[in-house]
């Protein structure tokens, strides 16, 4: 069964808006964290991305691995690096993460064609 991680991706950022109308004191602090973490440092926020990305995979996390395959690619990965990353999770996690990262694999090719087909429709006729 084939998830569709674009669209799984923007359904769980509705969901996350609900849930922060419910519990904004939690969901407003995780968000303030979340981008304290992922500011530019020692490492660059790309490699922090990487680096959640692994640990989605390792944790068995698609709702993870939707939002940090997006946010990594944003961040400038490239796909060399995403597919290091699986490798690198499936190293630590074993056969479990070997599972997720083959989902990792598949929402990065789903982005991947979504990102390709918004350049498609922006290029002039």
């Amino acid at each position: 069964m084939e998830k569709h991680y674009p669209e799984y991706f923007d359904h769980l950022r509705g969901r996350s808006v609900a849930l922060r109308h419910e519990l904004p004191g939690v969901m407003n602090g995780f968000a303030e964290m979340y981008r304290q973490a992922m500011v530019e440092g020692a490492l660059t926020t790309k490699t922090k991305e990487l680096i959640a990305l692994g640990i989605a995979i390792a944790v068995h996390c698609d709702g993870c691995i939707a939002a940090h395959v997006q946010d990594a690619m944003r961040a400038g990965a490239s796909r060399p690096e995403i597919v290091e990353t699986i490798g690198v999770a499936v190293l630590m996690g074993g056969g479990p993460s070997a599972m997720y990262g083959a989902e990792a694999l598949e929402a990065l090719e789903q982005f991947e064609a979504r990102a390709a087909a918004k350049r498609a429709q922006a290029q002039p006729a």
